[in-house]
């Protein structure tokens, strides 16, 4: 069961990445984000989903970026987390690197994300 939660869930991440990389991080965390969801970003801020919806409409596009060590742990049937490194690369920039953590709740047959914190990793 949780092979297939982190499989499901990472394909969610993965697409939330692409969609930062394509410039169209708005339009995806507009949808896929919940009414009452926040966003704690490695910056201090806490965005609600129109915050986060606006931020991302001028944002500069990352170049690429990486997923690893990903585990998952289901809170409640329809609730579950999922943690990572992320790795974010813009060409003119140093790497962005943060542990990262989203919770998502299931509505209906659809996950939609209810939490998300960025905690950035110290650079050696």
């Amino acid at each position: 069961m949780e092979d297939h939660l982190l499989r499901e869930l990472l394909r969610l991440e993965h697409r939330g990445w692409q969609a930062l990389c394509d410039g169209n991080g708005a339009e995806f965390y507009g949808a896929i984000m919940t009414d009452d969801a926040v966003m704690i970003l490695a910056h201090g801020q806490a965005l609600d989903r129109d915050a986060v919806v606006a931020s991302l409409e001028h944002a500069p596009p990352w170049d690429s970026y990486a997923i690893s060590a990903p585990t998952v742990r289901a809170l409640e049937t329809d609730v579950a987390l999922l943690r990572y490194t992320g790795t974010g690369r813009r060409s003119d920039e140093p790497d962005f690197v943060a542990l990262m953590a989203s919770i998502y709740v299931r509505v209906g047959a659809t996950w939609r994300l209810a939490h998300y914190q960025q905690t950035p990793m110290l650079q050696e």
